[in-house]
């Protein structure tokens, strides 16, 4: 069980990683009778990005921390804490799990850094499940809300997908080292 917990910890800490710095959480709709489509828009955290025919890929990163809506920067600080919250969560459960091996005499010296780790894991799964769910409903609600115009419409973007995915898996690995 500790092994498992700490194979999806570590899963959701790179999947944690990879949600923060992917340029794709956002992504252009196309809606309308067009379907040949020459450009498509990312949104991320970071920058935006637009790739031509599937070839040209241009990228620039926001060009002011000013300008950015408030939203977009506590998302972006959440998940750096969450970055980091997943990393020392992990390195956590792996002294943890050495501990647990070469001391069997003292249980409650095991179970302070798995209770530990454990907390850790759900609370940045807690961290990880903000933006990602708060990003991907106001997607949806733009989506359908007849006020926004066609070009600004967005899809869910992969990164939303492996942030999701990631807070499960932390979530489950918290759930394993709370419940050992």
């Amino acid at each position: 069980l500790q092994i498992t917990g700490l194979i999806f910890g570590g899963v959701g800490m790179v999947g944690t990683l990879a949600a923060t710095v992917m340029p794709q959480w956002r992504v252009s709709a196309y809606i309308d009778g067009n379907i040949v489509v020459f450009e498509t828009i990312w949104e991320g955290l970071w920058m935006d990005c637009i790739s031509q025919l599937g070839i040209r890929l241009q990228c620039k990163f926001y060009d002011s921390v000013l300008a950015l809506p408030p939203t977009l920067e506590a998302f972006r600080a959440l998940m750096c804490i969450a970055v980091i919250l997943s990393i020392i969560s992990f390195l956590m459960a792996i002294v943890g799990v050495k501990y647990t091996h070469r001391t069997k005499k003292d249980p409650q010296g095991i179970s302070i850094f798995i209770l530990a780790a454990g907390v850790s894991f759900l609370l940045t799964g807690i961290l990880v499940m903000i933006p990602v769910s708060w990003t991907g409903g106001s997607i949806i609600h733009d989506f359908y809300d007849p006020k926004v115009p066609m070009p600004l419409k967005r899809e869910l973007g992969a990164a939303l997908y492996v942030g999701w995915v990631s807070t499960a898996l932390l979530i489950a690995a918290g759930a394993m080292y709370c419940s050992f």
